[in-house]
């Protein structure tokens, strides 16, 4: 079907083609008030596909526009936007100059991920945070793990592990839909948590979080939907590229820590094709923490070779008509010298010493997303359409484990396949109410499984089927009153195959194993109805509220709970989702030099889905209703264009309500894990420009405790509920520009060299996982422009 997809829109993009030569352009240049060139701002005609950024000599090209009276917009995080009328005649080449004035407010920056159309934070009734070019790159030289980046910067997401996994790491205390450009990259089928490390910075142009129960995009996202971005072609002329070089390492005990990275990059624009390319390889050396020990290699960010290709490339038609296509490979692989040397929880950390690795490599063989999208403006009813189809095809493997008999690696498989259409109709009430209808519908198909390498199945093909139709009314009232309301019904069917079990350790006897037998597949399905509501008014820009109202969808782990499912239980299953339902209200006030921002949400649900397991080891779901409240807190000064400072803060608690009674505070109810809910967390930043060429910026990160839990009947903790510690860390990164177009780059993970540990170190309660971080880990590179 995909095929026949891909030649419907590239006929219908060519028969709306039309000729060019009449067309006109528009050129210039985007200064600051003390003349300085501004790279990396937005330029768009208003209402069209067309737009592009600023280059390093903050000069931009838009071609190709039909003439007509437009409405060019400039701007970008950091300076206010500017607005100008433009009419073009045929064959005219305008040239303009803009001074943007600075500005502390970010609700100037566009975002797509909230409601499926372009629009800017300021129309936007709901927490977006947006991680901007310029942060993820001044993140990257501190780090250039993604997990990593977003828990120094984003308020209500939790801590990383330092591994390549996810666990723990949620979106105010339930779960994240990962996406690259829209693509899904969780497995909900069969959750591997490794859905935050599936793409490298190299190929992403900004990270859009929204925070809060979602369901624009289906299932997963009860937390909140991440989006990665990626890079959009410099259009301002037919070539140019970007190389970047860096070595790696401790700062202290580097014996065997050194390792590199190196990224090219291609971009340019000719006639009505753009195009931007990048390959980014990285090579990791051992990991040691403060006190020079080699970090435990399980699952470690240690050792590992990283690939990342990427390429976008599209045509424009006309100015309302534009076909493009995306692709990226992501493929990380651990070969390490090391195994583990377990500590003792709490006292001693665990660590790697030399050894011999038993099994094949673990990490990523293969992530691959591909899209094609078809956009096209001002049709029926002046409508904008999108259509698009994609696909996801994953590989992962795990480490060597005896659990199984006889030993092995388990492994996840996933590929999805998907369409969606999306389409825009404005309309206008009267001179003082205009809005329009954002309407369409998806289909996903996701087919899971858990082999194991040699090709034993632990968890058979689980298919999922999803067709699920929205709409969305927005109201824009008096140019200052921005109201939403939408609704989105997602139909699903899943299908097991027939399998027979694994044999595995028993829990009871670890010299014995149980399993072998033959289970019974079945097909389940279930509907989830979803809603949202929300209002923003923005006139006042010293106080503009907002209030939302909206729900998201998750299912069980269905693949954990088949693998320990015994002979036709898979057509018992409980597999009514998670209706999430969160009630958010918010701000933001810029006030002379400051802007501040803040919300207070509450999460409810009346199911849960963890699954917990029973005496006999088989995996059941704790189904108990839920809460999880919390606030986030954000302030950044602009104190003048060489010092700018900011905070923020993030808290939340969560409980189940055992009984049922409606009641959260009962002795039969329990606190959540810290699985789910991560300790209080507070970051700061200082960037200091103390000469035109020179930007140096000062992190603080400190994550607090959180003890909820007693110890259980065997004098531990079970999974989830060890005692949190708090701890504090220091990073920074510096970039010199020593010319045009040479840059020299610093930065440093953990400044201060300490000895501590992450919240999921304490969390485990377990030996093994009682790992310390990164000590002072260093990058030193240099990127050129040509």
């Amino acid at each position: 079907m995909q095929k026949y997809l891909l030649l419907i829109v590239w006929l219908f993009a060519l028969s709306a083609g039309q000729a060019q030569s009449q067309n006109a352009s528009i050129s210039g240049k985007v200064s600051s008030e003390n003349g300085q060139a501004l790279e990396l701002l937005t330029v768009a005609l208003e209402g069209t596909v067309l737009g592009t950024n600023t280059n390093n000599a903050g000069e931009f090209t838009i071609s190709n526009i039909k003439p007509g009276s437009y409405t060019l917009r400039v701007g970008g995080v950091g300076y206010k936007s500017v607005r100008q009328p433009v009419t073009l005649n045929a064959g005219d080449n305008l040239n303009l100059s803009f001074t943007l004035q600075p500005s502390a407010s970010t609700l100037d920056e566009v975002v797509v991920s909230a409601s499926r159309t372009v629009e800017t934070l300021d129309e936007t009734p709901a927490s977006v945070h947006v991680l901007d070019s310029r942060t993820l790159q001044v993140q990257s030289q501190i780090s250039t793990d993604l997990g990593n980046i977003m828990a120094n910067t984003v308020p209500g997401l939790a801590m990383n592990s330092n591994t390549t996994s996810n666990v723990g790491q949620t979106l105010r205390g339930r779960n994240a839909l990962i996406m690259v450009d829209g693509i899904p990259q969780s497995t909900p089928l069969r959750n591997g948590s490794r859905d935050v490390r599936t793409i490298d910075p190299s190929a992403i142009e900004r990270v859009e979080i929204v925070k809060g129960a979602t369901a624009v995009y289906g299932n997963g996202a009860d937390g909140g939907l991440i989006n990665y971005i990626t890079k959009q072609p410099n259009t301002s002329k037919p070539l140019s590229a970007y190389t970047s070089i860096t070595g790696t390492g401790n700062l202290f005990h580097s014996d065997e820590t050194l390792g590199g990275r190196i990224s090219q990059q291609f971009t340019g624009k000719i006639k009505d094709f753009d195009y931007v390319a990048s390959g980014t390889y990285e090579k990791t050396g051992v990991l040691r923490d403060g006190e020079g020990e080699v970090i435990s290699p399980v699952y470690g960010l240690g050792e590992t070779k990283m690939y990342n290709g990427f390429a976008k490339a599209g045509y424009n038609f006309s100015s309302d008509h534009r076909v493009e296509a995306m692709y990226n490979y992501f493929g990380s692989r651990q070969n390490s010298d090391y195994v583990l040397q377990e500590g003792e929880y709490g006292i001693t950390p665990s660590i790697g010493v030399k050894g011999e690795v038993q099994g094949e490599p673990e990490g990523t063989k293969y992530n691959h997303n591909a899209q094609v999208r078809y956009i096209g403006k001002n049709l029926f009813l002046n409508s904008n359409v999108e259509l698009s189809a994609y696909l996801q095809d994953f590989y992962t493997v795990y480490g060597y484990t005896p659990y199984f008999e006889k030993g092995g690696q388990s492994t996840i498989k996933s590929a999805k396949n998907g369409v969606r259409l999306n389409l825009n109709t404005p309309f206008r009430i009267n001179n003082e109410v205009e809005g329009s209808i954002i309407y369409g519908a998806d289909y996903l198909n996701d087919v899971t499984s858990q082999p194991l390498v040699d090709g034993r199945t632990w968890v058979p093909e689980i298919d999922l089927k999803n067709l699920a139709p929205y709409a969305q009314l927005q109201l824009n009232i008096l140019q200052d009153l921005n109201f939403k309301a939408g609704y989105r019904f997602d139909n699903v069917s899943i299908d097991v195959d027939d399998f027979t079990q694994l044999m595995v350790q028993d829990s009871k006897n670890k010299g014995a194993y149980i399993g072998g037998d033959a289970v019974q597949g079945g097909n389940l399905k279930f509907n989830a109805n979803t809603f949202n509501v929300g209002l923003r008014y923005s006139a006042l820009e010293y106080f503009k509220p907002f209030v939302s109202y909206s729900q998201g969808f998750s299912m069980i782990d269905v693949g954990r709970y088949v693998r320990s499912a015994k002979e036709d239980f898979i057509s018992q299953m409980d597999l009514e989702p998670v209706i999430v339902n969160n009630y958010e209200a918010g701000f933001h006030s810029q006030i002379g030099i400051a802007s501040f921002s803040g919300a207070y949400f509450v999460s409810t649900s009346k199911l849960g889905a963890n699954l917990i397991a029973n005496e006999a080891g088989v995996y059941e779901i704790e189904r108990a209703p839920e809460r999880v409240a919390g606030f986030e807190a954000l302030v950044d000064l602009f104190i003048s264009d060489k010092i700018t400072l900011g905070a923020n803060a993030s808290y939340s608690e969560g409980k189940a309500d055992i009984d049922r009674d409606g009641d959260y505070n009962d002795s039969e109810d329990k606190y959540l894990t810290s699985l789910r809910i991560p300790p209080f967390k507070f970051t700061s930043y200082l960037n200091l420009k103390p000469v035109n060429n020179l930007s140096v910026n000062l992190q603080w990160v400190y994550s607090g405790e959180r003890e909820r839990f007693a110890l259980n009947a065997n004098g531990g903790y079970a999974s989830g509920q060890g005692p949190v510690k708090a701890f504090d860390v220091f990073n920074v990164a510096a970039s010199y520009q020593a010319t045009e177009k040479l840059s020299l780059n610093l930065g440093v993970e953990n400044l201060l060299d300490k000895a501590y540990y992450l919240p999921q170190a304490y969390w485990y309660g377990r030996d093994d996982n009682f790992t310390r971080a990164n000590g002072a880990r260093v990058q030193l590179g240099a990127a050129y422009k040509w």
